[in-house]
């Protein structure tokens, strides 16, 4: 794509309810080595390479949108270490902010970080969030089924780097809720500002339930029991409420409770180019062929401009309005935290669907199997027949030698 410095800037994406956007999640695989309950199937289905967007393509979609008022822009996955390249990526995004890109994050399982954390800071990252949901290491690998020391390892070493570092943890009913006090503790001995996100129906195998979730009101009671907690002003169109504890700041996402959505500033790309409005959207827009062409003409950017403004203007007023909406719900994950954001999800209709199919197939391995059995016991009964005949006439034949002598 040419260079900015000929082109105007051009209106602020904004939606029907006046939400000016100004962050920007782009998805760079879908790929995760954690295998994460809450967020990844059983069996993923991993997109092949080709039908990934280039680098060059979504460095000139990042520029497009910088050009209307994208302020920030988050690299997730996936787990985005896992792509080749993303170092480069990262540093070409950092030219961006002569043109009014304020800052680049990036979210990580913190699995590679050790090896990255450098290079990363010197490519122009500014900040990190790393996905870390218990201290307990036969616990962490219950949850993700990988090791806890590299993740540990992986945030001193992001900390050495300068890079601003923030600690998601995700909460599950019975499951790691008592992870709560050991992960304050352990992000204040670090100086680590730590987030808590309420469980959401973002699931691999849509196995979430409303019970599962550790409410705002869970952790702020647990909390209590321990610190001093005080909210903290000046929320912003920040999704997570503020509080300080015992004078250190702790961020609750409470989407489910006391959703973030009536200042909600974010708009998604996943890896394929399927552009979302809100994380919770039923339908996305399909721009893959848009921004590969967006990437080598410029000139292509006004029916893609009216295309994007469109889309965004119909964004619903928030998560509950979703929820409670008769339509299906969404079929693939955007996104959420570190593994999030490329794993599908099967709506009620596909599981169904899926299970029919089971069932078929198990139909059919009986019918073979009752027929197998069936010619075993056909082949058994001839031989048991002509066992028996054969023993017939050897006895009649006994019988005619004794006669004959």
């Amino acid at each position: 794509m040419n260079s900015m410095t000929a082109l105007a800037p051009r209106s602020i994406f904004q939606d029907q309810f006046g939400r000016q956007k100004r962050k920007l999640r782009i998805s760079v695989t879908d790929r995760c080595n954690f295998k994460c309950s809450y967020c990844m199937p059983e069996h993923p289905e991993w997109m092949n390479k080709k039908d990934l967007l280039s680098f060059e393509a979504l460095y000139a979609f990042c520029e497009f949108m910088v050009r209307h008022g994208i302020e920030q822009i988050r690299v997730t996955g996936g787990e985005p270490l896992m792509r080749q390249g993303i170092v480069h990526f990262i540093a070409r995004l950092q030219t961006l902010k002569a043109f009014g890109l304020k800052r680049i994050s990036m979210t990580s399982n913190g699995h590679y970080l050790k090896d990255y954390a450098q290079a990363l800071k010197q490519a122009g990252l500014d900040d990190l969030n790393i996905s870390l949901d218990s201290l307990d290491p036969k616990q962490f690998q219950q949850l993700t089924q990988k090791q806890l020391q590299p993740v540990l390892q992986g945030i001193s070493a992001a900390q050495q780097a300068g890079l601003t570092v923030k600690i998601n943890s995700v909460l599950i009913k019975g499951i790691n809720d008592n992870q709560i006090i050991p992960l304050v503790k352990w992000a204040q001995h670090q100086a680590i500002e730590l987030r808590f996100i309420e469980f959401m129906p973002l699931d691999g195998d849509q196995k979430w339930n409303p019970s599962d979730v550790i409410s705002e009101q869970d952790i702020l009671d647990q909390l209590k029991t321990e610190f001093d907690v005080q909210v903290s002003q000046g929320q912003g169109a920040n999704p997570a409420r503020g509080y300080l504890v015992n004078g250190q700041p702790l961020g609750i996402i409470s989407t489910i409770t006391h959703s973030f959505c009536s200042d909600c500033d974010r708009l998604r790309l996943n890896a394929q180019g399927e552009f979302y409005n809100c994380l919770f959207a039923r339908q996305g827009l399909n721009l893959k062929a848009d921004i590969e062409q967006l990437a080598l003409d410029h000139f292509a950017t006004q029916t893609f401009q009216h295309k994007l403004h469109a889309y965004i203007w119909h964004k619903e007023a928030g998560f509950h309005a979703i929820q409670q909406s008769p339509i299906q719900k969404p079929i693939r994950k955007i996104s959420m935290h570190s593994t999030s954001l490329m794993s599908y999800l099967f709506t009620k209709e596909q599981g169904i669907l899926k299970d029919q199919k089971k069932g078929l197939m198990m139909k059919k391995h009986l019918i073979f199997l009752v027929f197998i059995v069936m010619v075993f016991i056909l082949a058994l009964v001839v031989k048991i027949n002509n066992d028996h005949k054969k023993g017939q006439a050897l006895k009649k034949l006994e019988l005619v030698g004794k006669q004959i002598h």
